[in-house]
């Protein structure tokens, strides 16, 4: 029925970055307080059960009580660093760029609805995200500009798409009209 991309490589993809820092600093502690800076700030946002767990991991623990009591995000976020100490070539390729962006409307729609809702969880994830985008250039720059509006309720498409070529427009398209769909619900 649908051409997404499973969930959980979502979310995969989405923490690449941190997914790889992680298993870095396992492989050179040096790495540390690199490391270190960027779990405080998850922690801050929200992200405690999952800072808890990683510290855990770079002491050494790999066994699946790591898992216990963890939402789905974090647990997939802990499993793809436990698989990627084991096996670095399960790792996510940080600078990986979706196939087609636009199988992307579903999740950024549901990510945007849920942090306009006040989700902490969700508006870090969409930050995180819009990080990302930002540093790919063209309309994934734009999109990542126009993050805030979206959240903040902004659902006219020419002001969304301004200055986006035809694939951005799309995918914004897609975008307003998932979240259209969330709305409904």
């Amino acid at each position: 029925m649908s051409n997404l991309p499973d969930r959980k490589e979502q979310v995969i993809q989405v923490h690449a970055s941190l997914i790889n820092m992680v298993v870095q600093t396992h492989l050179n502690p040096q790495l540390r307080p690199q490391l270190s800076e960027v779990l405080k700030t998850s922690a801050q946002n929200g992200w405690q059960n999952l800072v808890l767990r990683i510290y855990k991991i770079l002491e050494g623990e790999r066994s699946e009580a790591l898992l216990k009591d963890l939402d789905e995000e974090d647990a997939i976020i802990i499993e793809a660093i436990l698989n990627g100490i084991q096996n670095p070539a399960t790792l996510p390729d940080p600078s990986a760029k979706p196939a087609n962006p636009s199988m992307a409307a579903p999740g950024i729609a549901h990510m945007v609805n849920e942090a306009s809702r006040g989700n902490t969880q969700a508006l870090t994830l969409l930050s995180t995200m819009a990080e990302q985008m930002s540093q790919t250039g063209g309309d994934m720059s734009i999109l990542a500009a126009i993050m805030k509006k979206l959240i903040d309720g902004e659902r006219d498409p020419e002001i969304l798409s301004k200055g986006m070529g035809a694939q951005g427009e799309s995918l914004v398209s897609s975008i307003l009209e998932e979240l259209g769909k969330l709305q409904l619900h």
